[in-house]
């Protein structure tokens, strides 16, 4: 049984797990990960143009919430597309999604090198209460960008450029044509930048820092409501793993590493299954 020393922080990775079986991606998976938010998409859009446009909200949410999980493998390289192809994606979920994933990109990787650190400017919302991160939330977006901007090179810039011009092109389209369904969709897309402090971040950070803990992570039917991203301890430990794959790692932990599961914290307790919950 591998040991896991509890006084360690930030938490690594734990020696001799296997997880590279779990990288590689067929045809078919590659397929159903570009796709995943596109159901939540059209049925947001389906319901905007009709009098049950208020329950398109529903659609845009979890649509939002598909999309950051698709962006989020197109920044770790985890969908089995050349590095152009990851780009690719981000731009096109930018668009969609009204802001710009690559300087999303920018700090997420710095998140993951800091690690809730004074460099994390993504996970520093991780260290607030749950009202300051609400009321913190419209400025999150812009606090990513300029320290994005600040801290990439020509070509980064060039690519957090493309991915503005993608979103004013959107806003622009939805204004000058007055169509309620594309008007709503900005409108929702809006909210949910705002609330990305809170979903993206502080929901899998909030009271993990110097606790030894990387991140929250959650097992049983709220993790499969969340599409698998609050499987976030096990992603910060191994991003390489495709989020889809987060399952097989967790439990390979749990099983293999002592302390692993006693020691996890999760999202929502009372939310999971009996046999996975944590004693006080």
């Amino acid at each position: 049984m591998t040991d896991l020393n509890p006084s360690r922080h930030p938490e690594r990775p734990p020696r001799g797990i296997i997880w590279t079986d779990l990288v590689p991606m067929s045809r078919w998976t590659k397929a159903k990960e570009l796709m995943l938010p596109l159901p939540w998409l059209l049925f947001s859009l389906t319901l905007y143009g009709t009098s049950l446009w208020p329950l398109g909200g529903i659609g845009s949410f979890m649509f939002f919430l598909c999309a950051l999980r698709l962006n989020h493998e197109a920044i770790h390289g985890n969908l089995g597309l050349p590095r152009s192809g990851d780009n690719l994606v981000m731009h096109v979920l930018s668009a969609l999604m009204l802001g710009s994933n690559h300087a999303f990109s920018h700090c997420h990787l710095l998140h993951h090198k800091h690690a809730m650190g004074p460099g994390d400017c993504e996970g520093k919302c991780g260290h607030m209460t749950l009202p300051q991160v609400l009321i913190y939330g419209p400025r999150f977006p812009v606090d990513i960008n300029r320290a994005a901007w600040a801290g990439s090179n020509a070509r980064g810039r060039r690519r957090i450029l493309i991915d503005w011009s993608l979103v004013i092109a959107v806003i622009t389209i939805a204004l000058l044509t007055g169509s309620q369904v594309l008007l709503l969709h900005v409108a929702a897309m809006s909210v949910a930048q705002c609330l990305s402090a809170l979903f993206a971040v502080w929901i899998t950070h909030q009271d993990t820092h110097g606790s030894g803990v990387a991140a929250r992570s959650q097992r049983g039917v709220l993790a499969r409501l969340a599409y698998l991203m609050f499987y976030h301890r096990e992603h910060h430990l191994f991003p390489k793993v495709p989020v889809s794959r987060l399952p097989v790692l967790a439990d390979r932990l749990d099983r293999s590493v002592a302390g692993y599961a006693s020691r996890r914290k999760p999202v929502i307790g009372w939310l999971e299954p009996r046999r996975f919950r944590i004693e006080p």
